[in-house]
Formats: C-alpha cells, structure tokens, sequence
C-alpha cells in the first residue's frame, strides 16, 4: 500500500506542477479544493463517524492548559493531529510552489521514513530485516538524488 501510495504521490506531484504552470502557483487554493471537494464522500461514512464520536466523547477526560476546562482525551489528541497534519500538508503544497515534483516527492518520503522510524522506536516494535532494507533504499535513492553518489557518467561542459 505504501508503495502504491508512493506512486500516486509522485503522480499528483507532476500533475500539480503542471496545473501550476497552466494556471500559476496558488498553493492555499490548491490546499483548499484537495481538501473540499472530497468531503461529501464522508457521507458515507457517516455512521463510522458518529460511533467514533461516541467513543472519543467517552474517553478519559482532560484539563486543558490555561484554562482549566475538562475535555475528553481523544478529541484533544484528535484535535492535535489535525493541527501538526495541516502544518505538514501546507508546507507540501508550498513546497510544490518552489521545488520540482521529484523534490517534494523525496521529501514526502524522507518524512514518511522518519515518521516510520519514530513509531517502531517509540512503540518498541522490532526493526526486521524489511526495515533495514527499506531504510537502505531510501538512503541509497536520497544520495543518488542529491548526487552524493554519482550515477553514470557527468559530461563536461565546454
């Protein structure tokens, strides 16, 4: 599934840069009708959705910072999420602005491998001979990339 949704990522990553040099770079707008106009297929989730609220509404409450106010845990940690996932996604559609889709792409998956790396450390999961192949792809593909690691022959400029 990663690997298919490293593709689309890349796809929608040339189909952007194209958009942007069609139309001109407005990341916000961009960053708004990726988000709008899928909304009304939560419909059909909305059953999902409702028992899910249930259940965040039954979680262990909390005291907010500075004010003092009891709010249940999981609508905190959701509301969290949803704050360090729009400052992610944002910086994304900026980044389309002022980098080739090839970039962002690297990015996105250097920041997808670090998230990876983080929940396997903090969850103590084993790191698998999987991971280690992985990792070492993703490090070979950043250095071939960055042209840390030269691939075939450069020619000279006269």
């Amino acid at each position: 599934m990663l690997l298919f949704a490293l593709f689309m990522s890349a796809r929608m990553g040339i189909f952007q840069e194209q958009l942007y040099g069609l139309y001109g770079k407005h990341p916000k707008e961009a960053l708004f009708y990726n988000h709008a106009l899928p909304l009304p297929a939560f419909l059909l989730l909305a059953g999902d959705i409702y028992r899910h609220c249930v259940l965040f509404n039954n979680s262990a409450p909390m005291a907010l910072p500075l004010v003092g106010v009891m709010v249940p845990k999981m609508w905190l940690y959701l509301a969290g999420n949803i704050l360090t996932q729009y400052v992610c996604i944002r910086s994304v559609f900026i980044l389309t602005t002022e980098c080739s889709s090839l970039t962002v792409t690297l990015v996105v998956t250097l920041r997808k491998f670090v998230s990876l790396i983080f929940s396997i450390l903090y969850f103590k999961n084993p790191f698998t001979v999987y991971h280690w192949m992985g990792t070492s792809l993703v490090f070979i593909g950043t250095l071939i990339f960055t042209e840390i690691i030269p691939l075939g022959k450069k020619q000279k400029v006269q």
